[in-house]
């Protein structure tokens, strides 16, 4: 793995975590809400420069993740406003989202694009998910 991509990486966990923490800290949607485009964006331009996206995918890839990840925020504070206090349920609700991006990015991706994604830790979340659902089932 060259360093870029580790780079890539890192930035990327860093920035979905406060995402994915959302199921744990409950906040006023305002600030969910700005807290997640700011990390839409910060994942678009890391994307647009590790795949050199071109003006159209960019668009896609932004429009992607913008509808999912306020479906993941919304679910997620339904389950939040249900008390839901099982850990696996929000992991679930996680890795639903999660795989629709995985798919719908491949979509938008080229070969070579697709292949720097995988390499960027995609690759690794794919397989933990379907851990996840082989150990569910």
């Amino acid at each position: 793995m060259t360093y870029k991509a580790i780079k890539f990486f890192g930035i990327t966990a860093l920035l979905l975590l406060p995402l994915w923490a959302l199921a744990q800290q409950p906040q006023n949607d305002e600030e969910e809400i700005k807290q997640m485009r700011e990390a839409i964006d910060k994942t678009v331009e890391n994307y647009e420069h590790l795949l050199d996206l071109e003006d159209w995918q960019t668009f896609y890839v932004d429009s992607i993740l913008t509808h999912d990840y306020e479906a993941l925020r919304l679910e997620l504070s339904s389950l939040r406003a249900a008390k839901m206090a099982n850990a696996d349920t929000y992991q679930q609700v996680q890795d639903k989202w999660a795989e629709q991006i995985y798919t719908s990015m491949q979509k938008v991706f080229s070969e070579e694009q697709w292949a720097k994604y995988l390499k960027s830790g995609a690759a690794r979340d794919k397989k933990s998910r379907d851990k996840r659902a082989a150990k569910r089932k």
